[in-house]
């Protein structure tokens, strides 16, 4: 777990939000069956994501942070688990000591899961249809998708596959030559979580496979049911062009450039 704890400790893309990691079982933090996809058992640690609730935008942050620590566990072949609504709060709050006006947001599990699934979990998973996702003619407004440049394409996709809250996907894109805009379907949360969380996990999607492509890009936070712009910029060495049709943008709230640390 050395690992983790390094990577909760550095990376802190946004000073509003953060993450613990609790060496201690998380049994009496969650609530049974996590919604409709089955039960957390015999997990020996959980990570917390805390976010002070004076930010406006901490609920797509907390997502943004919480989804970049869940790819690097699960690249440590560590199973995880996003819990937004199934949890207690307050004991998960109690463990990681919350300040001021800081709140657990979520929660994953941290352990490593059986090679074979149980009965049960199995008729669980398939109950829960986790793994369903939406065209992407349902999600993408905007720009027609025979203009869509190569990093868009793979950026879209990449979003289109996030994980969310009983997978009810609900982000919408408006794409431009250079941006994508993303933005709750509705504003009504449900199941006692953020529509904005999930929007935020779509966000690492984003700029995880815009990085890929040899590109980056810089997060300008919006009003509601916006949620933020991603707008894009070519690396110095890159050989990725960007649309022909290029153009310089405007001023934003640009995401500072702290990754995930490479783990040793």
């Amino acid at each position: 777990m050395r690992a983790l704890h390094i990577l909760c400790r550095e990376f802190k893309p946004f000073p509003s939000v953060r993450a613990a990691l609790v060496d201690h079982s998380p049994v009496e933090v969650f609530k049974g069956a996590v919604g409709p996809y089955g039960k957390v058992k015999d997990a020996p640690s959980f990570i917390a994501f805390i976010g002070d609730m004076d930010d406006r935008n901490i609920q797509e942050k907390a997502g943004y942070l919480g989804e970049g620590i869940i790819l690097e566990a699960t690249a440590l072949n560590l199973a995880t688990c996003w819990v937004g609504g199934f949890f207690h709060p307050e004991v998960a709050g109690s463990l990681v000591s919350t300040r001021g006006h800081e709140r657990v947001l979520a929660v994953t599990p941290i352990g490593y899961a059986p090679d074979d699934w149980s009965w049960e979990e199995k008729i669980m998973s398939g109950f829960g249809r986790s793994h369903r996702r939406k065209p992407l003619n349902e999600l993408v407004a905007g720009l027609e998708e025979k203009r869509w440049p190569d990093w868009m394409k793979m950026a879209l996709q990449a979003a289109r596959l996030a994980p969310s809250a009983v997978n009810r996907q609900p982000w919408r894109f408006e794409v431009g030559p250079e941006s994508v805009t993303i933005s709750v379907d509705i504003q009504r949360d449900t199941f006692h979580i953020s529509r904005r969380l999930d929007c935020g996990i779509a966000m690492l999607h984003l700029e995880v496979a815009l990085q890929r492509c040899g590109l980056r890009g810089r997060w300008r936070f919006l009003e509601p049911p916006k949620v933020a712009r991603l707008l894009v910029d070519a690396l110095p060495d890159a050989e990725v062009p960007l649309h022909p049709s290029s153009r310089s943008a405007g001023p934003e709230e640009a995401v500072p450039d702290k990754r995930p640390p490479t783990l040793p």
